[in-house]
């Protein structure tokens, strides 16, 4: 009995880490989406100015040039991590499935009403 009451506890202590990995993950997914709005703005913002759409300063097209790289940096990072978190949390469910096949489970049925 003290065995499956390990198992239970570390499929307990594997749920809470892939909440924390799906947390992290979605957290990920909001910086993508925004690095990919920035950087986009940015760049359409520059274009814009180089046709002589807009009147830009050079500080602005500087300013331009420093949110994209930023937006670039934010963009790998995330997608990285966000890669990263996806694995251990695939391993983290394949590892959890495994121990609850270990588990002697007990069917119990509701008794029949006549």
């Amino acid at each position: 009995m003290d065995d499956e009451a390990e198992l239970r506890e570390e499929i307990v202590h594997l749920e809470s880490e892939i909440e924390r990995l799906a947390e992290t993950m979605e957290s990920c997914r909001k910086l993508i989406l925004l690095s990919k709005l920035a950087g986009a703005l940015a760049g359409a913002l520059m274009v814009a100015a180089l046709i002589g759409a807009i009147n830009l300063d050079p500080a602005l097209m500087i300013g331009g040039l420093g949110v994209i790289l930023g937006a670039l940096v934010v963009f790998g990072s995330n997608t990285s991590t966000l890669d990263r978190a996806t694995a251990a949390s695939k391993a983290a469910e394949l590892r959890r499935a495994q121990l609850i096949g270990q588990i002697d489970l007990r069917l119990i049925t509701s008794p029949t009403i006549h």
